[in-house]
């Protein structure tokens, strides 16, 4: 199924941008209309490269505002709503669950509304739909031998993050069931790639490793997570919202898993190799046990049989070729992340792990 007029929230932070960029190559020809609010982990210079396009509008505004999205889907004829707009990070909802539950859920709830009313305005089209990226860790913890997580595993959420996303899963899910609305959901596990946000792990350790300051890790670092390269996370997205069932769920997992103490040892080996003016050589002594954060999940892990059997998506990037690739982008684009090391990421930073990033 062809879309010609898309929205995107959320689609200056990390994986939205990834997304806005992959469709822009792969589907020039198509109105792609972004919404953000641009808040500490948007970043409209990812998207500056486009600015240029005519086909591309950026605006920045916020999902709950009613009118502001009742605008954009009339003036721009929107046909699929793409939703990645979400406060997205587990250490920043335990300082303050307030603005995971506004955006997450009561955002979410607007985003349905809306598009609800103008798909009835449009009558109830079939070529209409409703794609919300939702995370892996609406599902819980997994012990070591647990099988991975299906579409149909219990929710089980441990932080107000992962709650909050459950709570909007659930909410389009009813959607569907009570209104007809073509909806989507997926759930994926790890992201990493280009343009992620400098707090998160794989972006955190690279750019501490380039100024010689710890390596924080949580606990023992025997945490694993599945881990998905953004670009293939970007196909099964494009694969699900042109071929998905309305009403599904599809997993999109990396068939990854690593332990984070692993991770950070093979993100040192590749900065060792390439990058030779590091301030502290191997830097792999510069990691740092810090205290566990609150309810700090154990494990995830993705099956992600039921989108390769039903729509022939499977990951192409492995965690090595994906890694290397990555450290290679924060190596060459500094001037991206340099700017986003302010005051208020820095007092961040000093809440989270109790170390000073100066």
């Amino acid at each position: 199924m062809a879309f010609h007029h898309l929205l995107v929230t959320g689609g200056a932070g990390f994986i939205g941008a990834n997304f806005v960029h992959h469709w822009c190559r792969r589907y020039p020809q198509d109105r792609l209309v972004v919404l953000d609010a641009l808040t500490y982990a948007g970043n409209y210079q990812t998207l500056a490269p486009l600015a240029g396009q005519a086909n591309f509008r950026f605006v920045q505004g916020d999902i709950n505002d009613q009118r502001l999205v009742n605008e954009i889907l009339e003036q721009e004829a929107i046909t699929a709503v793409v939703h990645f707009a979400a406060e997205s990070h587990v250490d920043r909802s335990i300082l303050g669950p307030v603005a995971c539950v506004q955006t997450n859920v009561v955002g979410t709830f607007n985003l349905l509304e809306c598009f609800r009313q103008y798909w009835l305005q449009q009558g109830q089209a079939d070529q209409f739909r409703f794609l919300h990226i939702s995370t892996d860790e609406v599902f819980g913890s997994l012990a070591p031998t647990d099988p991975a997580f299906t579409e149909t595993t219990a929710y089980a959420p441990n932080s107000p993050y992962s709650a909050s996303k459950a709570g909007s899963d659930h909410l389009v899910r009813s959607y569907f069931h009570t209104y007809g609305l073509p909806t989507l959901i997926t759930n994926c596990s790890n992201n990493y790639g280009p343009y992620h946000f400098p707090e998160k792990l794989i972006p955190l350790m690279c750019i501490n490793i380039l100024q010689g300051k710890p390596l924080p890790i949580y606990g023992d670092g025997q945490n694993v997570r599945d881990w998905l390269y953004v670009e293939d996370h970007c196909r099964a997205l494009e694969t699900v919202l042109r071929q998905g069932q309305p009403g599904e769920r599809y997993n999109i997992g990396g068939n990854n898993e690593v332990k984070n103490l692993d991770l950070v040892y093979l993100l040192c080996q590749l900065m060792d190799e390439l990058a030779p003016q590091l301030p502290v050589r191997p830097c792999q002594q510069l990691i740092t046990f810090v205290k566990d954060r609150p309810g700090h999940d154990r494990r995830y892990a993705i099956d992600a049989s039921k989108i390769r059997r039903e729509l022939g998506w499977e990951p192409q990037v492995t965690v090595e070729t994906g890694l290397r690739k990555t450290v290679q982008w924060y190596l060459d684009n500094e001037d991206w992340w340099r700017p986003l090391l302010s005051a208020e990421y820095q007092a961040y930073y000093q809440q989270a792990y109790d170390l000073d990033p100066k």
